[in-house]
């Protein structure tokens, strides 16, 4: 439903849903910190915030039923009318390559993403001894201001390109990767708010794009399944295990740096992944 020359702002209106919910869990967890016990909260408070996520279905009920299929999906649709079809298989014997380009390309931005979010969040407190509640408020201080990059982000790749932009989200992930732990070691909260502040906008810098990216490079009959597919390779591979690979490096290691290795690695893939993509999609030539 975009207007022409709007996608990619359009798009991250989706996109700051994630930040959104990371704003209000994070303080959600904040007050209960301040009003319960640690007893209480280690016992039974941590459990509290996630009694607010079945609202969440009534926003998806009121999608599901009240939203039209775009003008581009029925036109798709009624192509394919009368004719046997799989997304799916279509996307798995045709598309695997450019799927998987997808999850490599926005890979290093969900690892990052979980790592600044919740894995920092227990090195700053188990490890350099920060109290948890600065550690909440700059986490939160962080996100919202992700609220107000990523549209920006997302604009600007629609004037310059999706990949061009994207690939400045990347390169400065990567450049930033080794700033950021220095920073946090000085178990300060100044330096952990520039740590995260920095990097959430370089994160923000490829999420605002990503979504009308990834629409981009798939046609309307396969564009739901070949993104989906491509996010969620992402999901699992990037941030699905960026926590847990995070606190077994801690622990192996004793350094902060092999996870500063773990996102540079992480980057490069997603760099080689984004200038494979930019041969080899002719719907996306513009960006």
């Amino acid at each position: 439903y975009a207007p022409p020359g709007k996608r990619g702002l359009y798009g991250s209106f989706v996109q700051l849903g994630v930040l959104i919910g990371a704003v209000t869990a994070n303080g959600v967890f904040a007050v209960l910190d301040r009003r319960l016990a640690p007893e209480a909260m280690d016992s039974w408070g941590w459990r509290l915030p996630f009694l607010i996520g079945p609202l969440v279905l009534i926003l998806a009920w009121f999608i599901h039923t009240k939203i039209d299929e775009t003008p581009e999906f029925r036109a798709a649709e009624a192509r394919l009318r009368g004719r046997e079809h799989s997304p799916l298989r279509r996307v798995l014997r045709d598309h695997r390559g450019l799927v998987l380009l997808a999850g490599g390309s926005f890979a290093v931005q969900l690892a990052a993403f979980y790592i600044l979010i919740t894995g920092m969040l227990d090195y700053t407190t188990r490890e350099l001894g920060m109290p948890r509640s600065a550690v909440l408020a700059v986490t939160m201080m962080a996100a919202a201001a992700q609220l107000v990059t990523i549209p920006v982000a997302a604009r600007l790749s629609d004037r310059f390109g999706r990949l061009r932009v994207y690939t400045v989200g990347v390169v400065g992930t990567l450049l930033w990767a080794f700033p950021l732990f220095l920073l946090v070691d000085t178990a300060t909260v100044l330096g952990l708010a520039i740590a995260q502040l920095v990097g959430g906008a370089f994160l923000s810098i490829i999420y605002g794009p990503q979504a009308a990216l990834f629409a981009e490079l798939f046609e309307p009959e396969l564009r739901y399944t070949g993104a989906s597919l491509g996010y969620q390779v992402a999901s699992v591979f990037g941030g699905a295990l960026a926590p847990f690979i995070m606190v077994l490096l801690l622990e192996s290691t004793g350094t902060s740096l092999s996870v500063s290795v773990y996102i540079a690695v992480l980057a490069v893939v997603s760099l080689v992944s984004v200038s494979a993509i930019a041969r080899r999609s002719a719907p996306n030539r513009r960006a």
